[in-house]
């Protein structure tokens, strides 16, 4: 998980900031426990416990599941992350170049998507729940929130890399999350992230957070559906495609041609998912990060590249 000193990781660093919560990520880096278990270990009550498996979970450190138990169903908590790393200036040492560009949540090129689905602006509702011809309602480009049961959404962004830079971490940063029928903490979605027409990898969204009103969601927004979801980054190296620190898949900026100078993003829920749970997008106006999607790619100057091979 790579944090920074945005807004973007406080989340991150208000779960970690108490030492019970501490204690959970200790315990569920032994092993995964149920709630209950937890609960045991540290002392406390199984509805107090709820409360900070909860925090962990909208910061991304965990993942939780529903699985049959002795006495019915249990939540299983397992560690989501093996590491973080923070990233700021110390001692002047120069940041990191970059070309970072933001892109709306309604700016999507091409979709292809069946029910569960809908979009709004911050102001208002877009046509109707679930028909698809409004994403193409000339209001789509002001959408701050969208969400879809199967199909995919995609974008395209200029690649403003120069001859003389040479690309050495791309990031795709969004607040994401699966679509439930209303809302449901625990329902499991294949979210497939594509670039240039090459798959990077699957991640699994945990459930459609609807337990507490988005820190940014419109006080106009039903409070029976979707109000946040799990900011995530994907991270794509010359070692392979990460997620928040986790090793997705072995594809390369090499393999994904990250010199053409456009690229398209895809973001999908397959025809052979597993888990077929939908996804949901958040952008400003909307969730708990109050950001579009964010595509950087971070590059050193080619004389910088020889001076460092000379040295």
């Amino acid at each position: 998980m790579k944090l920074d000193l945005t807004d973007r990781s406080l989340a991150v660093y208000e779960a970690l900031a108490s030492p019970v919560r501490l204690h959970i990520l200790r315990l569920l880096a032994e092993q995964p426990m149920n709630v209950k278990e937890l609960a045991a270990a540290v002392g406390l009550t199984s509805a107090i416990m709820t409360m900070h498996v909860r925090k962990l979970n909208a910061a991304g450190l965990i993942t939780t599941e529903m699985a049959p138990g002795k006495s019915g169903l249990q939540k299983i908590c397992s560690l989501a992350v093996t590491g973080a790393e923070i990233e700021f200036l110390t001692g002047g040492a120069p940041a990191r170049k970059s070309h970072r560009l933001e892109i709306p949540i309604g700016h999507y090129s091409d979709f292809r998507i069946e029910p569960t689905c809908g979009l709004a602006t911050v102001e208002k509702m877009i046509g109707h729940f679930d028909d698809p011809r409004y994403f193409w309602d000339q209001e789509r480009i002001h959408a701050a929130i969208l969400w879809f049961g199967k199909g995919f959404i995609e974008y395209k962004t200029p690649n403003f890399l120069l001859s003389s830079q040479e690309p050495k971490e791309l990031t795709l940063t969004m607040e994401i999350a699966s679509e439930a029928p209303g809302t449901n903490d625990h329902y499991p979605s294949d979210h497939t992230f594509t670039l240039n027409g090459v798959k990077l990898g699957t991640w699994t969204s945990p459930g459609d957070y609807g337990d507490a009103r988005g820190k940014y969601t419109p006080a106009w927004w039903p409070r029976q559906i979707n109000q946040y979801g799990l900011l995530k980054q994907l991270r794509i190296t010359g070692e392979g495609t990460f997620i928040d620190g986790t090793k997705l898949s072995g594809i390369t900026l090499r393999d994904v041609d990250i010199r053409r100078p456009q690229w398209t993003i895809r973001l999908s829920v397959e025809e052979d998912a597993v888990h077929q749970g939908g996804l949901t997008l958040f952008g400003k106006g909307f969730g708990n990060y109050n950001e579009h999607l964010v595509v950087e790619l971070f590059y050193e100057q080619a004389n910088t590249i020889s001076a460092a091979r000379e040295s």
